[in-house]
Order: structure tokens, then C-alpha cells, then sequence
């Protein structure tokens, strides 16, 4: 707890860090209550509607079929966060898994398996095998968040396995095993807390790229199908009336730009936290 509670501190000192995490909450208030908030059916088509610019009844215009554009974005930030955030969940969880087996275990052969398989998954640019494995199993966002799961869980069993290997020498776990405490719960009580903080600031700083990645699979037409608002969709259907109708596309992907930000700034800020060199 006291731990925790020196983390929000150093967040309030540094004004960046602050101001991303007033975002996010602002994003996941948004995203838990949209109904509360957007000021039409997200889906409801307005009769002669058709692409009106921003005005006091639509505050970011209407679309094609006369869809309140305001209301589909802020359905559309709740579908994008709940997407990236599924995957970064996936991939912490196995990756984190199998790095403290394969950290633990260093020179053993299902060590050496796990890292090997690893290496081949990283020597794939993600987004073109997020692609090939969306195509495989069908394109929909909840297969998008999977297959962005499956492509980025070798980056969190490396970086786990480096935090475990040199952890496992500490004076504390060899009182541990000569206490006699049983080999898992000295892998995931005693080791892992301690090896947490680089796993938590990639995670975070990972939601953010994971909701540009969703929405650039659903830009490529591999992630939600229309007419749902996720925000890379919005995106894709608006591209075609960005000379005349600007507004279409421009307010989903500034609502990405402000998402992305926002989880930057605060894993950048979580990241100094934990780095007492950097505390101030």
C-alpha cells in the first residue's frame, strides 16, 4: 500500500504524467456510461440527416446514413478500450506466465522450448500476423483482440524471463528454499511481485498501441464489420468523404490520437515512478 501510494505521488508531482491520467479516467468514465453521455442512438438514423456538419444538434456531425457522429464515437471509445485492453490482458498473463517458468528454470529443455518459440513469434512484424491469424479464424473484433494477444505475449515472456533469471539469486529466495517453501510459490509469491514494475509500465504503455493496432485491423476491414462504431471502422467508412465532408473521419481518429496519448503519458509516468533514480 505504501508502495502504491509512492507511485500516486510521484504521478501528482509531474504535471504530463497528471494530465495523462486525467485522460484516461476521462476515457474509461466515457466508456463505462456512454449511454450517459452521447446524445443520440448510436445506430438511430435521423430523417434527412445525411452528413450535416458539426452543429448544436450534432455536435460531430452526421454520417452517411444520418448517425449522430458524437454518439457512435463515444460507443466507439468504449469498443476500441475494451478491444485493447482484452489483448493486452492475453498477452500479459501468458507471456507473464511462461517467462517466470522459463526465467526460473533457465537451461532446462522447456525453457529452452518456450524461448525458442518466442524468438520465431518475434521475428514476425505483429501487425502483418495479426492479419494472418484474423484471416484465418474471421474477421471481428473480439478475433482481433485475440490475435493481437497471441502476436505480442512473446514480448512479456522476455522481458519476465530477464526480471526472473536475476531475481531467482537473491539472498531471499535462497532463504526461501532453505525454509523449505514449495517451488511454485517461490516462482509466483516470492519472485514475480518483486519483478512486476517493467511488466506493468510495457502494459500500460501497450493499451494504447493495442487500440491503434485494433483499429488498424478494422481500418483494413479484419476488425469490426459496420455498421458497429468501433473507432477504426468509423474511420474506414469515413475515408471516402474526407475531401468533402472532413468531419467524418477526422473526429475517430482525433478520439485514437487523444486515447494513445493519454496511455502514453501515464506509462511514461508510472515508468519514472518506479525508477527511484528518476523520482523527484
Amino acid at each position: 500500500m505504501t508502495h502504491l501510494l509512492t507511485i500516486v505521488r510521484q504521478i501528482l508531482k509531474r504535471p504530463i504524467s497528471l494530465f495523462g491520467a486525467i485522460l484516461i479516467c476521462t476515457i474509461i468514465s466515457v466508456a463505462l456510461v456512454p449511454d450517459l453521455i452521447a446524445t443520440h442512438d448510436p445506430y438511430e438514423m435521423i430523417r434527412g440527416g445525411r452528413l450535416l456538419p458539426p452543429s448544436n444538434a450534432n455536435l460531430f456531425g452526421t454520417d452517411e446514413m444520418g448517425r449522430d457522429m458524437f454518439s457512435r464515437i463515444v460507443h466507439g471509445i468504449g469498443l476500441s478500450l475494451q478491444a485493447g485492453m482484452t489483448a493486452v490482458l492475453i498477452a500479459t498473463v501468458f507471456g507473464t506466465f511462461l517467462g517466470t517458468i522459463a526465467g526460473f528454470f533457465g537451461g532446462r529443455w522447456f525453457s529452452n522450448v518456450i524461448m525458442r518459440v518466442a524468438d520465431i513469434f518475434l521475428a514476425f512484424p505483429p501487425l502483418v500476423m495479426a492479419m494472418a491469424i484474423v484471416a484465418a479464424i474471421g474477421p471481428s473484433l473480439a478475433h482481433a483482440s485475440l490475435a493481437l494477444g497471441v502476436v505480442w505475449w512473446p514480448q512479456y515472456t522476455r522481458l519476465t524471463f530477464a526480471q526472473v533469471s536475476s531475481a531467482k539469486n537473491f539472498l531471499y529466495v535462497e532463504a526461501a528454499r532453505a525454509g523449505g517453501t514449495k517451488t511454485s510459490k517461490i516462482m509466483f509469491v516470492h519472485i514475480l511481485p518483486n519483478c512486476l514494475g517493467p511488466v506493468i509500465v510495457k502494459s500500460t504503455l501497450d493499451i494504447g498501441y493495442a487500440i491503434l493496432y485494433t483499429a488498424s485491423l478494422s481500418f483494413l476491414g479484419l476488425g469490426a464489420p459496420p455498421p458497429i462504431p468501433e473507432l477504426g471502422t468509423l474511420i474506414t467508412m469515413g475515408r471516402a468523404y474526407l475531401l468533402d465532408f472532413w468531419w467524418y473521419p477526422t473526429f475517430p481518429g482525433f478520439a485514437i490520437f487523444i486515447t494513445v496519448m493519454g496511455f502514453n503519458l501515464f506509462g511514461d509516468g508510472i515508468r519514472d515512478a518506479l525508477d527511484p533514480s528518476l523520482r523527484v
